[in-house]
């Protein structure tokens, strides 16, 4: 008898230890699992800095020669950046600056700012450059405010929708798109311009000084320093009303409500958003900080139930996308899968082993499955539709090594081994075979753990989700697995353990025979004609390598997979009129709805159609993004019920 010391004796012989490390892994993975963070796709910088330079009424021609090309020229060479792209659209200049892998962001954003400010031939025309560095956001959730109203109305209640969200502490991000952008319209009568011996380039200055917040220093006292601000931002037309325009030696002023017509109004602009033929105005919400995709996506609902109740007659709110759906079907796929690879590991095995030791091989996949959960923090790996696709692949890998190590412990009590002995013998003798088995698979999925850029951030969840999950597998099977199989006693021969003892024994017949008879044949063959059967093998490799390179078997990083979503878009040339581009748009959505009625007649292979004139749509997926916009941009966007 080999003797019992060293780890695996050890772990075998004491089950309340083996135990302990059980219930370690199940409780602490269920309490982890309630407090990981979950999102649809994992949040990663994406390495790059963004220069967004607006310049009101100017050509992509007049972007691009006037702030694109000095910005590109600045940034170009500064120490961390890759490469720069840029775009020129109407009124707006981006530039955008990828840095070098591993580069210290900030240090690289406060260079092209600083490079960026020291700018002297950008246009006074133009706005404050934004630099900024890029940063997803995710999107749960969308809903759309439509109907027969003045783009103005529908804003303000937009507005009100979107606050009375935002008082819901379930709630943090929400943003309007489609909406007209508020402005104060001043208007100043040419007599009044005459009378006080002004122009209206001076009255643009005044309003301008008053309108500015500066930081003034500080100034040190003995309670300490006091910070010192200029706080003149007006943003209501009352405040700037008041703004002092003369100001005369007896301390009478003369200010702009006094001279001129001050009001809130609307900016007119080349964008317009329509649903279902009406005009609308898109709410986004977005996920932050600890909320779930599923809660937010559940509380946002709620509010459209109590939105619609005090929504006047003829507006209507209906919900668009819900990036939540695709989270919870990847959920429960993956319950799903798990419960069903549980009953079948328990089931196969119930029919060639003990039914006991079936139930603790099977304990393998949630014990390793909760065990990771315990190490996610860690990993800075959130519950997302990447890592729970980790999960499923390691599902028909999980209990690999256990039912070796298993099916060794149970060969070894079939012999006459006592328990325990067999128990440590067991898992002895295949622990190393076990352990490259596992290595090897480890080895397969490290090297995405190095990949560059965005896309080695987004799928390095899978190899830490996959490694985690076989280390803890090989851990359970060699130290756990032991324990619970060397103590179980010897099974009882009555009842329900004697009528599946006996069903075993005829299944083992008829797998011994078939061994005998086809299998063992068969492996001899190859055996005595090995030189053939590696000819065979290399064959089959050349084959495929063949089929690759010729291109019958085509490969693509990125399947295309068929979504819920049709989007149209069209771009015509700069400078068609806005009109020009409605009716594109029009001919647009009349081809989607015949497309539709040919499908299913009576609009029900559709949950709604969104259209935008002025703008691209803003794309959703793990990169997130933004749309283009312009007044020869259009684009329908058709939601299809699911199949």
């Amino acid at each position: 008898m080999r003797d019992r010391k060293g780890a695996i004796a050890w772990m075998a012989q004491n089950p309340v230890a083996a135990n302990l490390l059980m219930l370690l892994f199940l409780l602490g993975g269920l309490v982890m699992g309630a407090q990981v963070k979950q999102e649809v796709f994992p949040e990663t910088d994406l390495d790059a800095i963004s220069i967004v330079v607006p310049y009101p009424g100017a050509s992509p021609s007049e972007v691009e020669s006037g702030i694109v090309l000095a910005i590109e020229e600045a940034v170009r060479g500064i120490d961390g950046v890759k490469r720069v792209t840029a775009s020129a659209a109407e009124g707006v200049g981006t530039v955008t600056a990828e840095l070098e892998i591993d580069v210290d962001k900030s240090e690289a954003l406060s260079d092209i700012k600083g490079a960026v400010d020291r700018l002297t031939s950008l246009p006074e025309d133009s706005e404050r450059p934004t630099v900024s560095l890029i940063n997803t956001r995710r999107e749960v959730i969308s809903v759309v405010l439509y109907g027969d109203q003045d783009p103005r109305v529908l804003r303000t209640l937009a507005e009100r929708a979107r606050d009375q969200m935002l008082n819901d502490p379930g709630i943090t991000q929400v943003e309007l798109f489609g909406a007209p952008p508020r402005e104060v319209a001043i208007e100043v009568p040419t007599a009044e311009l005459r009378r006080h011996d002004l122009t209206l380039e001076v009255i643009a200055a005044k309003v301008a000084a008053f309108s500015i917040e500066l930081p003034g220093g500080g100034v040190k006292t003995p309670s300490g320093e006091v910070l010192v601000r200029t706080a003149e931002r007006r943003l209501r037309d009352d405040e700037f009303a008041d703004i002092p325009i003369i100001a005369d030696a007896r301390g009478t002023d003369v200010r702009l409500g006094d001279i001129g017509e001050v009001r809130e109004t609307f900016a007119e602009t080349d964008e317009e958003a329509i649903f279902e033929g009406k005009p609308g105005i898109m709410i986004k919400v977005f996920r932050s900080g600890d909320q779930t995709p599923v809660e937010v996506a559940d509380t946002v609902r709620e509010h459209i139930e109590r939105i619609k109740g005090w929504l006047p007659a003829g507006v209507q709110i209906a919900q668009w996308a819900d990036w939540s759906e695709i989270y919870r079907e990847r959920m429960d796929l993956l319950i799903r899968n798990a419960q069903m690879g549980l009953i079948l590991v328990l089931l196969s095995l119930g029919l060639f082993l003990e039914l006991r030791l079936a139930f603790w091989v099977t304990m393998g996949i949630p014990i390793s499955f909760l065990g990771a959960l315990l190490f996610m923090p860690g990993m800075d790996v959130s519950v997302n539709m990447i890592s729970m696709f980790a999960f499923i692949v390691t599902l028909g890998m999980v209990v690999d090594d256990a039912i070796v190590i298993g099916e060794n412990i149970y060969d070894r009590r079939q012999r006459g081994v006592p328990y325990v002995q067999a128990a440590i013998e067991g898992a002895r003798e295949v622990a190393t075979p076990v352990t490259f088995s596992i290595a090897t698979t480890v080895a397969a999925f490290a090297p995405m753990l190095v990949v560059p850029g965005f896309m080695g951030k987004l799928f390095a969840v899978i190899p830490k989700i996959v490694i985690t999950v076989l280390i803890l597998s090989l851990f359970e099977s060699i130290f756990i697995l032991p324990a619970h199989l060397g103590h179980l006693g010897k099974p009882p021969e009555r009842g329900l353990y004697g009528a599946v003892f006996r069903w075993q024994q005829k299944v083992r017949y008829w797998l011994e025979r078939f061994i005998e008879v086809r299998y063992a044949p068969v492996l001899k063959a190859a055996l005595r004609h090995r030189y053939f059967t590696m000819a065979v093998g290399v064959s089959c490799l050349i084959l495929v390598g063949g089929l690759i390179a010729g291109g019958r078997l085509p490969f693509t990083f990125m399947p295309k997979i068929d979504g819920d979503v049709v989007i149209a878009s069209v771009e015509l040339p700069y400078g068609a009129s806005v009109e020009g581009t409605r009716q594109v748009q029009a001919r647009l959505e009349r081809a989607a709805r015949k497309a539709l009625d040919e499908i299913a007649p009576g609009e029900t292979a559709r949950r709604g159609m969104f259209s935008q004139v002025g703008a691209l749509p803003q794309m959703g997926g793990p990169r997130g993004g933004g749309g283009e916009s312009g007044g020869h941009l259009a684009n329908v966007q058709v939601f299809l019920v699911k199949a």
